[in-house]
């Protein structure tokens, strides 16, 4: 039973993800929109800690998987990219008075660069363990998820409670920070150890197939 444990936390962080996307969705619309912005930070919380707390227990109970591997950083994938999905439909953040086509301009512009970076990111890891290879998640990643955890809840933290301007400075920083770390990652995927090891593999195959 443990060793399904991590996956099992896996499937609920999905399902928490599904329905904290549908609630930024409905924030616009709903009367007491702080309280209910609030449950959504809360419940936004609790899903990035089943991600804590079941890489945790793969390790303490050696219960990795291949299934595990894939699965755990799509999920991420589903939440942080449906978030920002979601926050452009509704035109959050306001930032610095902006409306219109270039508010929508900014916040399309950060969706359009989070999924393609992990779009890239996805074939890649596909590519390595179709091949046997390792591709966990490396400590660039680890940092720019953060900073993507730490960018929705500001979002969130903003819509509800900060009406000042200096809420539009540091959700702006932040953003930059976000998009700057989101490039980073993405281009150290290709410079990471597991990856040149199969480029490796594959250059060594292609000469050993050439005719003599």
């Amino acid at each position: 039973m443990l060793k399904l444990l991590p996956n099992i936390l896996t499937l609920m962080r999905l399902a928490l993800s599904v329905v904290f996307l549908v609630m930024i969705l409905c924030a616009p619309h709903v009367e007491n929109r702080t309280l209910f912005l609030d449950v959504a930070f809360v419940l936004f919380v609790v899903a990035g800690l089943t991600d804590v707390v079941d890489g945790h227990v793969a390790r303490r109970f050696n219960a990795t998987s291949k299934f595990g591997r894939m699965i755990d950083p799509l999920v991420d994938k589903v939440l942080v990219c449906g978030a920002f999905t979601c926050f452009a439909i509704i035109g959050e953040p306001k930032l610095f008075g902006l409306s219109g086509v270039p508010l929508a301009a900014i916040h399309w512009f950060v969706v359009a660069v989070l999924v393609a970076r992990e779009a890239y990111v996805t074939v890649l890891r596909h590519l390595a363990e179709a091949h046997g290879v390792n591709f966990a998640a490396t400590a660039s990643g680890k940092f720019k998820m953060l900073l993507q955890s730490f960018a929705i809840g500001t979002v969130l933290i903003k819509m509800a409670h900060v009406t000042k301007p200096w809420g539009d400075y540091f959700t702006a920083v932040t953003f930059v920070a976000m998009v700057v770390m989101t490039v980073i990652s993405g281009y150290l995927a290709t410079r990471r150890p597991s990856w040149k090891q199969l480029k490796a593999e594959e250059k060594a195959h292609d000469s050993s197939s050439m005719p003599a």
